[in-house]
């Protein structure tokens, strides 16, 4: 991490409840009551912390740094509420249906983030939800493959239908011409995500800055290795690689 030593704490606090709470969500041999369940007593366990009555480790250093910085609680249900949601809810039916998911899911992490720098402004805020629902869309672009093996399609229905892609084609991983023009036109969306973003990264300082700049690059190369793969993604997961490093942060260095 390029984060100042003294965020690093409170980076990790936040980590690490997210991380459980993702694990909880996914767990495999779980019934979906039981994740539920467990995903509840998480948010009472949130709750408790918010009330300085923290037992756990991680609620402990949550409180923690939620206390120093005054962190907005709010956002770590909303990361709740979409955990609770990828249990139960494996398809959507338009962008718009997508995009709350990703209001819940995605955004509340680069709120977080902003508040632990002691960024409090609006218009921030909403840059950093351009950059955080592009990032969120990405992945589920690049994971096309992983999730339909799941079950799981995160394609709007409404563009499945529009395109002439069937729910089947992407749970077998069929690929096809129509799917490609699907994709195309996901990642092209994704795109204007990124760039109505990218203001944010001139308004904030280094170190930040360039952290959010290399992220904001590595997204934006995922897109790039979906569209010159011919968007074979239900065949191949595209992934950053060491060697994209040294373009990546020239591209960062160089692009200011």
């Amino acid at each position: 991490l390029l984060l100042p030593r003294t965020a690093r704490p409170h980076i990790a606090a936040i980590y690490a409840f997210a991380r459980i709470a993702d694990d909880i969500a996914d767990e495999p041999g779980m019934s979906n009551e039981e994740r539920l369940r467990l995903l509840n007593d998480w948010e009472k366990q949130l709750l408790e912390a918010k009330d300085g009555r923290a037992t756990h480790p991680v609620f402990a250093a949550l409180s923690e740094s939620a206390f120093r910085l005054t962190i907005d609680y709010s956002l770590f249900t909303h990361l709740l509420s979409a955990f609770r949601q990828d249990v139960v809810k494996h398809r959507y039916m338009s962008f718009n249906e997508l995009l709350d998911y990703c209001r819940r899911s995605a955004n509340p992490v680069g709120r977080l983030v902003l508040q632990i720098f002691n960024f409090r402004d609006e218009r921030m805020f909403e840059l950093s939800d351009a950059i955080c629902t592009a990032l969120q869309l990405t992945n589920f672009w690049q994971d096309m493959s992983v999730d339909g093996s799941a079950g799981r399609i995160y394609a709007p229905l409404e563009d499945l239908r529009r395109f002439g892609v069937a729910e089947e084609d992407i749970l077998l991983r069929r690929g096809s011409a129509s799917f490609a023009n699907l994709m195309a036109y996901q990642v092209s969306r994704t795109r204007e995500l990124f760039h109505q973003g990218r203001p944010l990264i001139a308004m904030l300082q280094s170190p930040v800055s360039l952290e959010i700049r290399l992220t904001w690059a590595g997204g934006m190369r995922i897109l790039d290795k979906i569209e010159s793969s011919g968007y074979t993604v239900l065949q191949t997961r595209p992934r950053l690689r060491w060697t994209d490093g040294p373009t990546l942060l020239l591209q960062t260095l160089l692009d200011r």
